[in-house]
């Protein structure tokens, strides 16, 4: 019997994994930059911290979740989403005390049964980053300006920036009203999801993919005509803080993100690399969503990209084969002989602890053969020791660019290859 992988949960083998290793040493350097700081949150968390946080009539609760029952009878669920477990960890150890000002990133996979198609698989990579206790217009446009440099930086250029305001519990219900009014006169022209939707959550329609739907929406009043003063007046600090900072961003009143918890800001990037399915990442703010999960009323804003997405955006521009960084070593040892290989065992360990990528052939194969190897690890230089090598007490190294090759005492070899490292 063979054994496959569950479907929609795929191996990331190299030398793909390479570009995933370089993808998220890149985000961790954007991120801590910006004076972020790691947090790992388990990937089974209770069920109700999700039907509740992210609320139930969305897709991920009503549709997506892994959930089940462990044998103390408690409901639990493979994580979803990044942002309410965060908050859960935030509350839970008292992360706002003594300063509630908190900036936090994090590298987990998310899982939801849902139906798979390229760049959303069941289970994917995201990476998400958290701001709580600052409610300025200036921390959301630092977030977003943070995402554009973390995508510059893995090599995406093709992107845009869209952002949108959702009010909040003061202006949203009066719009509420208005969304429904046009969504009831139009109820036929619906799908059925949508359908579904309209009394629930009018605004999940706005997001709908549905093209019929798309048209109905289109003619919809818009969120932006409807905000109090004061989210007005932050909306249009969002946008001067974004010209500030020199992103470029439109304002697209059909964002309205898939989770309930979202207010006031919020924003997509989205690429054209990818389809229908365009968005490379987004996120918002959700002041109001520490305090309904059992905190202090701390505001938040957040976001969360999916990495399987940057690659299909890095594969449009340069093929996987050439984009990901391959297999490679500073340095392979041909070692020939009994001599030879146990002095290269010594040799090739302590050039590793300092720093120096290398294998040896350990089979003691012919160097044509070992030769071969090296070429397939794209070893950048080889170190040959025969048995007249050891009696010098020299080896000789080979540049496997140039093919230039040259004799160097044993004692020289980690000043040599500290110099070409």
């Amino acid at each position: 019997m063979s054994y496959t992988s569950v479907k929609g949960m795929d191996d990331i083998v190299p030398p793909q994994s390479c570009l995933w290793a370089d993808i998220e040493k890149k985000a961790r350097h954007i991120f801590e930059s910006f004076g972020f700081y790691e947090i790992k949150t388990p990937v089974v968390e209770k069920t109700e911290l999700f039907t509740r946080g992210i609320g139930t009539a969305t897709d991920i609760v009503e549709k997506q979740m892994y959930i089940f029952t462990d044998k103390n009878g408690d409901s639990l669920a493979l994580r979803p989403e990044g942002t309410a477990p965060v908050v859960r960890a935030y509350i839970e150890h008292q992360l706002y005390h003594p300063d509630p000002y908190q900036k936090l990133y994090y590298m987990s996979p998310m899982f939801r049964y849902e139906r798979m198609q390229k760049g959303r698989t069941r289970q994917h990579m995201q990476l998400g980053a958290e701001v709580f206790g600052a409610s300025s217009p200036r921390i959301d446009a630092e977030v977003i300006f943070m995402l554009t440099q973390f995508y510059q930086a893995i090599g995406i250029e093709n992107f845009k920036v869209q952002i949108n305001s959702l009010g909040c519990k003061a202006c949203r219900p009066g719009y509420r009203e208005k969304l429904l009014a046009h969504f009831r006169h139009r109820i036929s022209e619906l799908c059925e999801d949508c359908k579904k939707r309209l009394e629930k959550n009018p605004l999940r329609i706005l997001d709908c993919k549905n093209e019929q739907c798309q048209k109905v929406a289109v003619s919809a009043p818009q969120m932006t005509n409807h905000l109090c003063a004061e989210c007005r007046a932050h909306f249009e600090g969002v946008k001067t803080s974004l010209n500030q900072l020199n992103v470029t961003f439109e304002v697209n009143p059909n964002i309205v993100r898939v989770l309930d918890y979202y207010v006031r800001t919020t924003f997509e990037i989205v690429s054209s690399d990818l389809g229908a399915q365009s968005a490379l990442g987004g996120g918002g703010r959700y002041d109001g969503l520490v305090a309904a999960l059992g905190g202090p009323d701390v505001s938040g804003i957040g976001f969360g990209s999916g990495i399987e997405r940057l690659i299909i955006a890095l594969e449009k521009k340069v093929p996987l084969g050439s984009a990901t960084p391959q297999n490679y070593v500073d340095l392979f040892i041909s070692a020939l002989g009994p001599k030879a290989q146990a002095f290269s065992y010594g040799l090739i360990n302590k050039l590793r602890l300092q720093g120096v990528r290398a294998e040896v052939d350990y089979d003691d194969h012919p160097l044509k053969t070992q030769m071969k190897k090296a070429d397939r690890m794209n070893s950048r230089f080889v170190l040959i020791i025969g048995e007249d090598e050891m009696n010098k007490g020299e080896a000789i190294l080979r540049n496997m660019n140039t093919k230039e090759q040259k004799s160097i005492p044993f004692g020289d070899i980690l000043n040599e290859m500290e110099k070409n490292t």
